[in-house]
């Protein structure tokens, strides 16, 4: 059996794989979580939370309606994020003038409430979602499900899309511009409430949108927004809180990095992401991407 650095080449191809579909995941999640600090100076921390619910919704749409996995791919999402719409409308929108804190502690109760109504109707087991799609490719070292395959470049289009309307359009224009002076942009006849709260729905959505393609992966759970969230909380913070680019690149890279250590170094699997945060807050405060203010 082949080596590489005296691991077996299966085993270690196996775990990149595995990697890139986590980063994924990490990916469009630390994604919606950028997008939401960077454009409006909000730590969500409601952001797992409402992962979660992008894949219940998703669940009960196959479920109780009867909907496919493709008509969830793109409703749950929309379902989500008008519910973050409202919640920025009747609460957040008051909290944009006080200290970051106050949104932290608001996300964070709110987080608390609603995986605690899931975790009372639904237990803490969790419900299996099918695979939308079966069968698999045989590379020889591994059988890589179609679905997993699918995930990464899905993932890709998703983060580059965004990325591209941020940073490359009109639209990004009048929404950094938004954030940084308010007034102007109303001079120019933009109605800067409604854009903020667009913003806002989008990066929900976008954590829903992660939800639903985690669902056929893992097992759709109350808790499975509270186990990933620290993670992706870390991959912002080694990006840079106000970097889209940044949060794109983490999250793929820690996904692969976290896969790599569950074959060298096992016991520290769990906490790699938050020895290289840790560095790297020492050696750059603001993060890999992140600008120095």
């Amino acid at each position: 059996m082949d080596l590489i650095f005296g691991v077996p080449a299966p085993l270690l191809l196996g775990q990149l794989i595995l990697g890139l579909v986590n980063g994924a995941t990490y990916a469009i999640l630390s994604l919606g979580l950028a997008v939401i600090f960077g454009m409006l100076n909000v730590i969500n921390f409601a952001h797992g939370a409402q992962y979660m619910l992008g894949a219940f919704t998703a669940w009960m749409m196959a479920n109780w309606l009867g909907l496919g996995f493709w008509y969830a791919l793109f409703l749950a999402p929309l379902v989500v994020g008008a519910a973050g719409i409202v919640l920025e409308r009747v609460f957040l929108r008051h909290l944009y003038d006080k200290d970051h804190l106050f949104g932290l502690l608001f996300t964070f109760g709110a987080a608390m409430v609603v995986e605690g109504l899931f975790r009372y109707q639904f237990g803490s087991t969790g419900q299996r979602y099918a695979n939308p799609l079966p069968g698999g490719l045989q590379l020889g070292f591994m059988f890589l499900p179609y679905y997993r395959a699918l995930v990464v470049p899905a993932a890709l289009v998703v983060c580059f899309g965004t990325w591209f309307v941020i940073e490359r359009t009109q639209l990004g224009a009048y929404l950094r511009a938004a954030t940084e002076d308010p007034v102007l942009v109303r001079a120019f006849g933009i109605n800067v409430p409604v854009l903020i709260t667009l913003t806002y729905g989008f990066g929900v959505a976008l954590a829903a949108l992660a939800g639903v393609m985690a669902a056929p992966i893992q097992n759709v759970s109350p808790l499975m927004g509270a186990n990933v969230i620290i993670a992706v909380f870390a991959v912002v913070v080694i990006g840079g809180l106000n970097s889209i680019m940044g949060a794109i690149v983490t999250g793929f890279s820690l996904g692969v990095i976290e896969g790599l250590a569950k074959v060298f170094l096992p016991e520290t699997s769990d906490t790699v992401i938050f020895v290289i945060m840790a560095i790297v807050l020492f050696l750059r405060p603001a993060g890999l991407f992140g600008q120095e203010k």
